[in-house]
Order: C-alpha cells, then sequence, then structure tokens
C-alpha cells in the first residue's frame, strides 16, 4: 500500500467511527489529522457541506485531497458541496475557502435541535466551534432564568445556547462586529425575544472594566479568549498568564454563580492548569465544579488515534480544556 491510500484507508476508518454522530448534530469531525495519522489535514462535516481544512505547505496534500474529492460519498454520503480552507496559502481568499465541488453553501446547521446561522467562509475556521458541542449542551440544561455574559464570543454559539436554555439575558462581546453579527442571526433563527440579547462590540478589558464600573452582575460568565492576542488595552497569554482574564471577570459575578473557563493552549498540560485552578479556589470564593469534556468526534476514539497531543491534557481529554468554576462573593451580592 502507498503512503497515499495509507492515509486514505486512515481517513476512511476515521470516518467510519463518526457515522452516528448525525443523530445529535449536523456539525462534526469526520477525521482529525492531528490524531488520526496526518496533521496537515482535519475534515469537519457541516450539514451538506464537507469542509476540508490543510494545514500543511499549499500543495503538499493536493493528490490526497483530489482523492477525497472523487470520493467524497463514502466519506459524506449525502454532501452537495466541498471546500478546502488552506491555512497557509498566501491569498486570503484561500484561506478562508474555495469551492471545489457544489455551488452552494449552508447558512445554517442544527445541533442538539438548535439551529444556528453559519458562513463558512467567514474566517479561517468555520464560524463555529464544534469542539464546545457538549459546553452548549451544558448550557441549554443550565441557563434557565440566568444573566449570562459570553466574552470572546466569536459567533455568539454558546451565548445562543443559554438564550434557548431560558435565560433571562444574555450579552455577547467580541472585538470583531462582523462575527456579532452571525450571533445575532442565530438568535433570530430560534425565535428569541430580542430584548433578551444584547451585543456588545469592543475590546474585552474596556468593556468588562465599564460593567464592573456600572456595578452589573452575572449568574453565569463564558470566558473563551484567543490562545495569544494583543490591545492597547491588555493582553492576552493562555499559555503563560492563564489565571488573569479569570481574575478580570471574576468582579462580574453574582454570589453563588458560575464561570466558565474555556483554555485551547496546546502546550499547557491540563495538570498545569489544574494546578493553576487549584491555586484559585484554595481561598473560600472559588470552587471547582467539573470538567466539561470534549466530544470523541475532536479527539479522536482508540481505534483510530495514532499521536497524542504535544501534552497531556488529564485530566481533561483534550488540548480544549473546559472547566466549571463556582463562585461565592464576599459580599453576597447577587
Amino acid at each position: 500500500m502507498n503512503e497515499i491510500q495509507n492515509i486514505l484507508e486512515r481517513i476512511s476508518t476515521a470516518a467510519a467511527h463518526r457515522r452516528p454522530a448525525p443523530e445529535k448534530t449536523q456539525a462534526y469531525r469526520l477525521f482529525n489529522g492531528f490524531y488520526e495519522g496526518y496533521p496537515d489535514l482535519v475534515i469537519d462535516r457541516y450539514g451538506p457541506t464537507l469542509v476540508l481544512f490543510d494545514h500543511g505547505e499549499p500543495g503538499h496534500s493536493q493528490p490526497i485531497i483530489e482523492e477525497i474529492v472523487d470520493r467524497h460519498q463514502d466519506l459524506c454520503r449525502g454532501c452537495e458541496s466541498i471546500l478546502l480552507k488552506q491555512r497557509q496559502h498566501p491569498d486570503m481568499r484561500n484561506r478562508n475557502g474555495v469551492l471545489l465541488a457544489g455551488d452552494t453553501l449552508p447558512s445554517a446547521i442544527e445541533e442538539l435541535g438548535v439551529p444556528y446561522a453559519l458562513d463558512l467562509q467567514l474566517n479561517q475556521d468555520a464560524s463555529f466551534y464544534i469542539d464546545t458541542r457538549d459546553l452548549r449542551a451544558w448550557l441549554l440544561e443550565h441557563m434557565a432564568g440566568k444573566r449570562v455574559l459570553n466574552t470572546f464570543a466569536y459567533t455568539g454559539s454558546l451565548g445562543v445556547a443559554a438564550g434557548v436554555g431560558g435565560a433571562e439575558e444574555v450579552i455577547q462581546t467580541d472585538l470583531n462586529q462582523n462575527f456579532l453579527q452571525l450571533a445575532q442571526k442565530s438568535w433570530q433563527l430560534n425565535d428569541l425575544d430580542p430584548k433578551k440579547h444584547q451585543i456588545l462590540a469592543g475590546d474585552f478589558f474596556k468593556i468588562t472594566n465599564r460593567l464592573r464600573h456600572s456595578g452589573r452582575l452575572f449568574d453565569t460568565v463564558i470566558l473563551d479568549p484567543p490562545f495569544f492576542s494583543t490591545t492597547k488595552a491588555g493582553r492576552v497569554d493562555l499559555q503563560n498568564e492563564p489565571t488573569r482574564l479569570i481574575n478580570k471577570v471574576r468582579p462580574l459575578i453574582a454570589h453563588n454563580g458560575t464561570l466558565v473557563v474555556i483554555n485551547n493552549a496546546l502546550f499547557t498540560s491540563g495538570a498545569d492548569l489544574m494546578t493553576e485552578l487549584e491555586s484559585l479556589t484554595a481561598s473560600d470564593y472559588l470552587a471547582f465544579e467539573r470538567i466539561i469534556p470534549i466530544p470523541e468526534d475532536i479527539t479522536g476514539f482508540p481505534e483510530t488515534i495514532q499521536t497524542p497531543p504535544p501534552t497531556d491534557p488529564t485530566p481533561f481529554n483534550h488540548p480544549t480544556k473546559i472547566a466549571i468554576l463556582r463562585v461565592f462573593r464576599k459580599d453576597k451580592r447577587h
């Protein structure tokens, strides 16, 4: 078996393990090349569209991609279009995605019965993070009557899940107004009360300062920052300063409220993050509650994994590490 055939066999084996996934969602991973034997390629399904994420040098994976296009119905039965996103291509159009087959892309997908607006060419990713599926399920179950602040909201799927779950108020904030417009579309798709949804485009540090000075409190704050970013108002560095942002939002959380912490720093081990969290929860004002796992279509299956993550995520099951913390205020303010 030559190398191309070997890689195609790995992809087919991995995809076969995902076939039950559409029962819960129209958006799921068919092949995670980082762990399943070909790190240049990740393959996702979004409804009727197969999305190929090429992380290698432009052209390096072309023979494999051509084979996938020819055989795509074996991987993605019923798929009508194929989108290729080349992460290292010098042209932004190719990074955001070009169609290899078909002529239309879906404008929405459904997960756990909830529709979410979609724009597969909005950015280098696909505008909807499938690795946080179980967190959206948790929000659907636990946010009834809650006031929710979703920071670094991107296209707002976590805030929308909270809204569908019955949240009394959802504020979604991100630096990019274009991303937040998709959050607004998802809110409308679910026929949610527009009075319960507020979009705040702007810098995280400025907006959280403004909310704190106004005395606002939230029952749940979601903290899902990028790995690293800088603005004039502040810096995000999840690998070296994972607790700075936690301390930034803690004053905004009501007594007995929850803080959702998401850390996707690839080289931060699960043990290191837990050490940070344990140091924070050593006081009487913050308690560790639970871990939200990452779905198996993202992590890979025991039968398909060939390469472990670069650092051990244990006790989490993936480098995207999600923890729920319980917050207690000295002033008991709700």
